[in-house]
């Protein structure tokens, strides 16, 4: 078994950083090659909304969606170098920002990247919760054409 370039899928929750604590190690024992990749999904909301009390749309964001666009995109990119910093020393590190579908952007930053295997957290979602929020990690384990490896963590 050749591994060579390892992606890691990140997001801002312990689960994530458990993960990308696993997947640095691994890589590090294989000398692999990293493509540390965060997803943006856009945010959903409605242009116009009715005020409750008068019955008259009004503005719904005082924020232009740009702006909202160039704070997440400032804020993965900060999470990106915050986890290469704490464990990629001595690794070959490259950054993946993607906006869209978690587990499709994922997916396409394997392909892109050239992976040997992905390594990802999981919520540990389940019941109504997983049934709303999906699981990004059954899709991209599914949907994938090389191996994943989910990396579960125990609360204690």
């Amino acid at each position: 078994m050749k591994i060579s370039k390892i992606l890691i899928g990140i997001d801002d929750s312990k689960y994530a950083e458990y993960a990308a604590s696993y997947g640095f190690d691994i890589a590090k024992t294989f000398n692999a090659h990293v493509g540390l990749v965060h997803i943006v999904e856009p945010t959903v909301a409605p242009i116009t909304t009715t005020d409750t009390l008068m019955g008259v749309p009004m503005e719904n964001s005082l924020i232009a969606d740009e702006t909202i666009m160039d704070i997440q995109n400032e804020q993965s990119e900060s999470l990106i170098v915050r986890t290469a910093k704490k464990y990629g020393e001595g690794l070959q590190v490259t950054h993946f920002n993607e906006f869209g579908a978690t587990a499709d952007g994922i997916l396409q930053c394997s392909k892109d990247f050239s992976a040997d295997l992905i390594i990802i957290g999981t919520h540990n979602r389940s019941g109504i919760d997983r049934l709303l929020m999906g699981s990004v990690a059954e899709t991209v384990v599914r949907e994938s054409r090389i191996p994943v490896l989910v990396v579960p963590m125990v609360e204690e």
